[in-house]
């Protein structure tokens, strides 16, 4: 890991920038292998191939509509008044296998999706026809399987019809030897069907990484218990469990861990088995109770009970933003698993995942964008909004794209946690700003 470069303070920490946590995270996190899935396994990962069509699709040419194949030549003429008569030869259904041939003065009943039998130049539907009941148009055909006899006959054509009207062309969707996905995909319904749809059962991918959330605390309970005096409901481990999974991760919520350092090491250790990436919260600052700064600090060489020290320790640095002053950031166990210390309070949490989290989560994916959307936007505020003087300030936002606006929602408190709920964006103050007056552009960050 690196170290900062910001001139420190006489007599105090230095401070570390956004920008250089973030690229000591982005530097260490690497990746996940590529591995070979199934299909719906395979929903919501990265393709690291690319996927070229094996068969053309359509495969074959087909009807886009339930109605009667014909010739061109037969129908030219058809109208209301006159319309063409033709000798049904049969039924041609999706699936189906050898089809009859068209010939002069003929039709075969066809369905959606059913290929073109040979003779065949066009569909017309259903509606344009009698349906072979010898009356007017009508507005379906009878099932096949209470009325047999519509596959013979005779049917009369009211319109006439150009050439391949109503048929989907072989390869008209693609063809055989086209690229059908792009290396970098990320597979979502529309891109799973489309592998399907080509053959394909299984696709090379890198995995959705495995987070594991926990939070600590003694003072935390699980919602839907009743809360006793100095008690608190958890809620960071479910906003941050939930905006693992929104980045793309599959995200395993851990219940919250009392502060105590003993059994913080322990339950990291339990949890390791199934995590590509820890995410903690709370115990970070420089508290007496602070246990995560505790449990993980100058590891030093690997604890033989739980291997935590094996991924080189976890470093806890003093970032110059507000909220989310203490972060820790380092690897743990055999694997060298990544681990990012958030602080407790809801909005420093939620606002330290946006930043450094959901970014560590998508390299591991392997996408090459990872970083929310960035735009500029007029505060719509009634007045001057302060900053403190050398730390960059993170404030939550409710974005207006078409007014071009964004107006501040609550205050600047790091536990204001009902008004991170109505925010859709953060703005974001420079740390060489101390007032920001309304009606100035501003950089916002989109979390929507």
């Amino acid at each position: 890991m690196s170290s900062s470069t910001t001139t420190p303070t006489t007599g105090q920490t230095p401070l570390w920038s956004v920008e250089e946590h973030l690229d000591d995270i982005l530097a260490t996190v690497r990746p996940l292998e590529p591995i070979e899935l199934q299909l719906l396994d395979a929903q919501g990962c990265v393709l690291v191939e690319d996927v070229t069509v094996p068969v053309s699709l359509p495969p074959f040419d087909n009807s886009s509509m339930d109605g009667y194949a014909v010739r061109i030549a037969d129908i030219e003429a058809a109208s209301e008044e006159f319309p063409a008569v033709l000798r049904v030869i049969g039924d041609v259904a999706a699936g189906a296998g050898e089809q009859p041939t068209v010939g002069p003065g003929e039709a075969a009943r066809i369905m959606t999706g059913a290929p073109l039998p040979p003779g065949a130049e066009a569909v017309v539907p259903v509606e344009w026809t009698d349906g072979g009941l010898g009356e007017g148009p009508v507005s379906g055909m009878r099932a096949h399987s209470a009325a047999p006899e519509g596959a013979t006959g005779e049917v009369r054509v009211h319109r006439p019809a150009e050439a391949r009207a109503h048929v989907r062309a072989r390869g008209s969707d693609v063809r055989a030897g086209d690229r059908a996905l792009s290396a970098g995909t990320v597979l979502g319904p529309p891109q799973i069907a489309l592998l399907a749809a080509v053959g394909r059962g299984t696709v090379k991918v890198r995995p959705r990484p495995r987070v594991v959330v926990m939070s600590t605390g003694s003072e935390l309970i699980q919602p839907g218990e009743s809360l006793a005096d100095g008690q608190i409901y958890d809620s960071n481990s479910f906003a941050l469990t939930a905006a693992a999974r929104d980045a793309g991760a599959i995200a395993y919520r851990v219940g919250a861990v009392a502060d105590d350092a003993e059994t913080l090491r322990s339950t990291i250790e339990d949890q390791l088995i199934r995590a590509d990436l820890v995410v903690t919260t709370g115990g970070v600052s420089v508290g007496a109770y602070d246990v995560v700064k505790e449990a993980l600090t100058s590891l030093g060489d690997p604890d033989e009970e739980t291997g935590i020290g094996a991924g080189g320790g976890v470093e806890f640095r003093k970032l110059a933003m507000q909220p989310g002053k203490p972060q820790g950031f380092g690897t743990i166990g055999p694997d060298h698993t990544p681990l990012l210390a958030l602080p407790g309070n809801p909005v420093s949490s939620y606002v330290s995942f946006e930043l450094f989290v959901r970014p560590a989560i998508r390299t591991l994916m392997g996408l090459p964008e990872v970083h929310r959307p960035l735009t500029r936007a007029g505060l719509a505020a009634e007045k001057a909004l302060g900053s403190p003087g050398g730390r960059r300030q993170f404030l939550r936002g409710k974005y207006d794209a078409e007014a071009g606006t964004v107006t501040p929602v609550g205050g600047a408190g790091s536990h204001l946690v009902a008004a991170l709920a109505h925010a859709d964006a953060l703005i974001v103050v420079p740390e060489d700003v101390t007032s920001v007056e309304p009606g100035t552009d501003v950089d916002v960050v989109l979390l929507g």
